[in-house]
């Protein structure tokens, strides 16, 4: 590098020392210099006096720029520039000075000959440029000869950085299997040299490390893949060594280095797989149903969302006992089962299982079918189970007081496992406590220990356990219910002592009473009744007879018309009832029958009073309990008549009391409750009562009203006051509406409030003081302050105008 470095100085020096010796004499003025509108050319000067010819034009030392080259490794200083002006003479009585960036530390300029030398090696990345100021001075009165001029050393640029990758190393990501061409990722290196000077930061890109699997564009560094249908599977990381050179890749350039990690990504390219074909389990007879019998899995080479795997069993011999889930975890089929298992029914379940992917990628499916089948057979073990009764509930009936011994019932178990163990009964003590029941170990038959009865214990619950002979700890039990039944002690009876009439125009064949049976032995609802005549009274009576209607009722039923109360009143009917019972049971009662006179349409007209108090056979009680209910309703009548009396009475004495000749309820008055005395009429003829400078407080008149003769007692004078109190109303603008009530009487006295007519109202109330409506609470404040202030400005105008 150092002998580069100086053949470019040396090429440089040659060039310039031509430029200036060519140039320098003679030198243009440092001022014009200065101003860079003046640069070293040569013109073709225009003809003169009709003669062409060439004119050479005085050029000046161009030195606005000067140029150093970076990282100078000489022992001398450096040489830069020289700076002259047209006033040195070579006397050495001008001395250049020099000033600005670096001035004196970095450069250096002798006074006498104008040369710029460089004291130490620049770096262009450093600093590339420094801006300086020159000045031509008399050496002895150091009076300038020419303005100070500025000027700029440019550093120039060497190939001194390498390319560098700031943003490496980089992590990049590619789907498995894509084409040719597909981008990458993108580097970029960055060098430091002057980009507008030579190549020395034309970065040029290419792989070390990582063919032929990537590429990358020389110029951009975009990597792409270079080969195709690279698979994760196979390889999914790659590293690839990625190099940046400067000078364009030509030799001598600087050049820089980054590595890539490459990753693979993963898609569904790869169907599950079984690792086998075949998958044998082995499941007990007492699995329970929705537990997990075995697991099958098949494997994925994909990962990820790509590697989920959905399994379905294929309807066959044995996929309607079992079912298939799978787990998110590990991706295993979990087998389990959905019915009960029965070594003894079958011992063995074979079906296939199908395992596919859930996320198919539509670029694939030409690779073949995304699923995998395999056989899965289950192998049922047999389990010591405990017997089995032949049916889950038995029940027994036995009637009471059964001699002790008597077989009831039987109970039968037994053992399904291939063994066939023979089985031992017994009945838990804890559900028979007073031993009323004993049971056969061998046989199973159930006999009573001792006698029943039903009104004690009508139902008897007791539990059976059967146990194999072989195996005592397996047990079964089985609920056997003991229903203990009625013997039929008690006979049946009327349900009532049924006393009933016969009208004397009854038809023959017309049912005139309806009546039921009851039995102390069992409720009605395990009972039937017959009902019929006993066989003497069927051919001796000639009225009533019997007829049953199969629902435990019966009816009296006319066998002639035209009873007569006066030659017979009472006729009395036996009736046989007969109960279902064991053994069956029966009894006769009688049925009292009135004869009774009757309107046309059978409603009871007379009878004696026996039958017409107890027509239907109503109990004493219940005569008794419609009695006082008749009682009570008497008595409130009586009470809500005479409170009705009284309250009319009072009512109407106070309407009398309250009696007056004027109009009490009209709502435009207002006011107190002693304003009701305001119409009394009477006070028209008092005019005593009459009070002057009264004013109108429903309205605010604004003209004065001159004072009203008080009207005397005469009717003459009365009919005067009035029509002249009409008249002014009738011609007062501020009069209430025509719907208000007008009065011509005297208010009255009392009222808190004072007058709310209008009579004798003055037009204007310049003295009312508004200060009570303070009194009456905050809503009404507002009300007085509005008022009050125009009760002011009232008085003040009226104090004005008497001034005045």
């Amino acid at each position: 590098m150092l002998t580069r470095n100086c053949l470019l100085l040396f090429l440089w020096i040659v060039v310039d020392a031509g430029s200036v010796s060519s140039l320098h004499p003679p030198s243009p003025p440092l001022g014009r210099s200065r101003t860079g509108r003046e640069h070293a050319r040569s013109l073709v000067g225009p003809m003169r006096n009709g003669a062409a010819g060439f004119q050479r034009v005085k050029r000046g030392w161009v030195w606005n720029q000067f140029f150093v080259l970076e990282e100078y490794m000489g022992s001398d200083p450096q040489y830069v520039g020289k700076l002259h002006t047209d006033l040195d003479k070579g006397d050495s009585a001008v001395k250049y000075t020099l000033s600005g960036e670096g001035a004196g530390s970095i450069f250096t300029i002798d006074q006498t000959t104008g040369d710029i030398h460089a004291l130490r090696s620049l770096d262009r990345e450093e600093k590339p440029y420094y801006t300086l100021r020159a000045q031509a001075v008399d050496i002895n009165t150091n009076r300038p000869l020419e303005p100070e001029s500025e000027f700029v050393i440019k550093v120039q640029d060497i190939n001194d950085n390498e390319p560098k990758f700031l943003e490496g190393p980089y992590t990049a990501s590619v789907p498995e299997m894509s084409p040719v061409g597909t981008y990458v990722t993108q580097v970029t290196a960055t060098d430091a040299d002057d980009p507008t000077y030579g190549n020395s930061a034309r970065v040029v890109y290419s792989i070390l490390h990582g063919q032929p699997y990537f590429s990358v564009d020389p110029k951009t560094g975009v990597i792409k893949t270079a080969l195709p249908n690279m698979d994760r599977e196979v390889k999914e990381q790659y590293q690839v060594l990625i190099q940046a050179k400067d000078m364009g890749g030509q030799l001598g350039g600087l050049a820089g280095t980054t590595t890539v990690n490459i990753t693979l990504s993963d898609v569904n390219d790869n169907p599950p797989r079984f690792s086998k074909s075949f998958f044998h389990l082995r499941v007990p007879e007492s699995s329970a149903v929705g537990s997990a019998v075995g697991r099958i899995k098949a494997h994925d080479l994909d990962i990820g969302r790509n590697a989920e795997v959905e399994y379905t069993i294929v309807p066959g011999d044995g996929g309607a006992m079992f079912d298939i889930t799978t787990n998110e975890h590990n991706q295993e089929g979990i087998i389990i089962l959905k019915r009960p298992l029965d070594y003894e029914s079958k011992k063995a379940y074979t079906f296939k299982v199908d395992a596919s992917n859930a996320h198919l990628d539509p670029r694939f499916q030409n690779f073949g079918a995304f699923k995998d089948t395999a056989t899965v057979k289950i192998n049922v073990l047999d389990v010591d189970e405990p017997p089995v009764f032949n049916k889950p509930a038995y029940v027994m009936d036995v009637y009471e007081d059964t001699p002790a011994g008597t077989i009831i019932g039987a109970v039968t178990a037994q053992d399904l496992d291939a063994s066939s163990s023979p089985v031992r009964y017994s009945i838990d003590w804890k559900s028979d406590l007073d031993s009323y029941f004993d049971i056969d170990p061998v046989e199973g038959t159930i006999s009573t220990n001792e006698l029943l009865d039903r009104e004690s214990i009508a139902q008897h619950n007791i539990s059976v356990v059967a146990t194999k002979l072989n195996s005592p700890v397996l047990t079964s039990r089985v609920a056997v219910t003991v229903h203990v039944l009625d013997i039929n002690e008690f006979p049946p009876e009327l349900a009532s002592p049924y006393e009933t009439f016969v009208c004397e125009n009854a038809k023959m064949g017309q049912v005139i009473q309806t009546f039921s049976a009851k039995d102390q032995d069992l409720s009605t609802s395990g009972q039937q009744f017959s009902f019929k005549s006993p066989k003497e009274d069927m051919k001796n009576n000639k009225n009533f007879t019997i007829r049953d209607f199969g629902n435990n009722t019966a009816g009296i039923v006319t066998k002639r018309s035209g009873f007569r109360r006066r030659l017979q009143e009472i006729y009395f009917l036996p009736v046989m009832i007969e109960d279902n019972g064991y053994p069956p049971k029966s009894s006769t009662g009688t049925l009292t029958i009135r004869v009774c006179g009757c309107e046309s349409d059978g409603s009871l007209l007379t009878c004696s009073a026996e039958a017409i108090f107890l027509p239907v056979g109503l109990s004493t009680g219940a005569l008794i309990a419609i009695l006082l209910c008749i009682i009570i309703l008497l008595v409130i009548v009586v009470l809500y008549v005479g409170l009705r009396r009284q309250k009319k009475k009072e009512t109407l004495m106070s309407s009398k009391e309250d009696i007056r000749d004027n109009v009490i309820h009209y709502d435009d008055e207002g006011g107190g409750e002693e304003d009701t005395h305001a119409f009394d009429m009477g006070t028209l003829r008092n005019p005593k009562v009459v009070k002057e400078n009264l004013f109108r407080r429903d309205v605010k008149p604004e003209m004065k009203r001159d004072p009203r003769p008080a009207a005397s007692q005469d009717s003459a004078d009365i009919r005067d006051f009035i029509n002249q109190r009409l008249k002014e109303h009738d011609v007062d603008n501020s009069a209430p509406p025509y719907d208000s009530l007008a009065t011509y009487a005297y208010e009255g006295d009392g009222s808190v409030a004072e007058s709310l007519s209008s009579i004798e109202s003055l037009a204007v109330d310049l003295e009312e003081d508004y200060d009570y409506l303070n009194d009456w609470g905050p809503r009404f404040k507002t009300l007085a302050g509005i008022f009050g202030e125009q009760s002011e400005t009232q008085s003040d105008s009226t104090t004005t105008e008497n001034t005045h």
